[in-house]
């Protein structure tokens, strides 16, 4: 039954999940239909509403980007290979490399979600060539599913920003340490389980496959691989640009002036690892490890070919949260499920509705804006633990990740794959962690 269940998602996802792009156009039109049918937003105005927010996600799109082309960059470096390559050694068989690559992207994504998403992906692909039998798409599949614990680790959104001094719900359910949220018994049985079972059960939906599922995996793979072309030229046919652009000595500089800023902020402001810091620290090791400015550039025109899709797509997105919010559906949704809730199930009610709300919000932040000020207050109304129920969110934000193409894009575009090439497999990652994280969010 479950080899047939997986099977069939695959088949379904194969055949009719569009390009990420077109499901992004697909979402629109559906917030659209909805807005003007559940709520008092004309037609007109749901077009204000898509226009108005259009372009609230620029800042994001760019981190999103230079995460691809900084990670992108950084495996192109001998010492970062040789590192993947080392790790790659522990996988000899297609089972050890799902369960590898399973647990070292869960573990980068608990540190930090944008640099676990760029470790998954370049751990799959040096992987991959080692054990060139294993299936790739599930492989990449693998590395994807670690992202479900981000929101639960230490860059969570939510917990970090209710425990923030001054943030905006603080007048309501003032500051919670992360002691009751990310420390939790409930966020620490769901983070544990997960971290368990994420590599088993994707080792088993291996066994699941048709042997033949991974004959392309090297082929696949070798697409993926960052390769670089340097063309070797005579120093004395050098003009004096041709000597700056293959000065060692310039990025030398330039990369000690960047670690001592990375320094400088971890001493300022403790273990940050926010999405700026990993970029800004990929960049620079970037640069010092590539030795030359001539170099870091060769690998720099490769690296930008990948970044089209979430240059074109965030956009879509910041439009669909902008209808989203201004029309007030993202508001009924909540509100339909706070009506239903009591005590007890509260916590579960706002992990489902966040899960369905992230599908049209992917971005714990801006989530946390819409949901927060619903969901806290009725916590507070009915003696609910508003802790868990901040963290309750933060897991429906994760949870529906695996089905939602938004964050899959950087990932994807590092591994050279498609959105309904890993899909199908999520979607069995998404059934099987509501178990724990139900029971995380009722019994603990």
């Amino acid at each position: 039954m479950f080899k047939s269940l997986t099977n069939f998602f695959d088949r379904m996802v194969q055949r009719f999940l569009p390009d990420a792009f077109l499901f992004a156009i697909i979402l629109t039109f559906v917030v659209f239909v909805l807005g003007i049918t559940f709520t008092d937003s004309s037609a007109v105005q749901m077009v204000e509403h898509w226009g108005t927010g259009f372009w609230d996600l620029l800042a994001f799109a760019m981190q999103m980007s230079l995460i691809v082309v900084t990670g992108y960059i950084l495996a192109n470096t001998p010492f970062v290979k040789k590192i993947l390559s080392k790790i790659s050694t522990l996988a000899n068989t297609p089972g050890q490399a799902i369960l590898l690559v399973t647990f070292v992207a869960a573990i980068a994504c608990l540190i930090n979600y944008g640099f676990g998403l760029v470790v998954g992906a370049l751990l799959a692909v040096h992987v991959v060539k080692r054990v060139p039998t294993v299936d790739y798409r599930l492989l990449v599949a693998s590395a994807y599913s670690g992202f479900l614990l981000w929101h639960g680790g230490f860059s969570g959104s939510i917990p970090l920003t209710i425990a923030t001094p001054g943030h905006f719900l603080e007048d309501t359910m003032g500051t919670i340490p992360v002691t009751e949220t990310l420390f939790s018994s409930a966020n620490i049985f769901i983070v544990v389980v997960l971290l368990i079972t994420l590599p088993l059960l994707n080792w088993y939906l291996m066994k699941t496959r048709d042997p033949l599922d991974g004959n392309s995996a090297s082929v696949i793979a070798e697409t993926a691989e960052p390769e670089l072309h340097e063309e070797v030229q005579a120093k004395a046919d050098m003009t004096p640009a041709d000597k700056l652009e293959n000065s060692r000595i310039i990025s030398l500089i330039i990369g000690i002036l960047g670690l001592a800023f990375i320094v400088y902020h971890f001493v300022e402001n403790g273990f940050d690892l926010n999405i700026n810091i990993v970029n800004f620290i990929m960049l620079f090791l970037g640069i010092l490890l590539h030795k030359t400015p001539r170099r870091y550039l060769n690998v720099v025109n490769g690296a930008v070919k990948n970044v089209g899709g979430i240059i074109i797509q965030f956009p879509f997105y910041a439009g669909i949260m902008g209808m989203m919010v201004a029309s007030g559906l993202s508001q009924q949704m909540s509100m339909w499920f706070v009506d239903i809730s009591t005590e007890f199930t509260l916590p579960l009610f706002s992990f489902i509705s966040a899960g369905i709300v992230n599908f049209f919000v992917p971005s714990g932040g801006g989530q946390w804006a819409v949901q927060g000020p619903i969901m806290i207050p009725a916590a507070l109304e009915i003696g609910a633990d508003t802790a868990k129920t901040a963290m309750a969110v933060a897991w429906g934000d994760a949870w529906t990740n695996m089905i939602q193409p938004f964050w899959a894009l950087p990932l994807l575009a590092i591994a050279g794959l498609k959105v309904r090439d890993i899909m199908g497999f999520c979607v069995m990652i998404l059934l099987w962690s509501f178990i724990p994280i139900a029971i995380g969010l009722l019994f603990f």
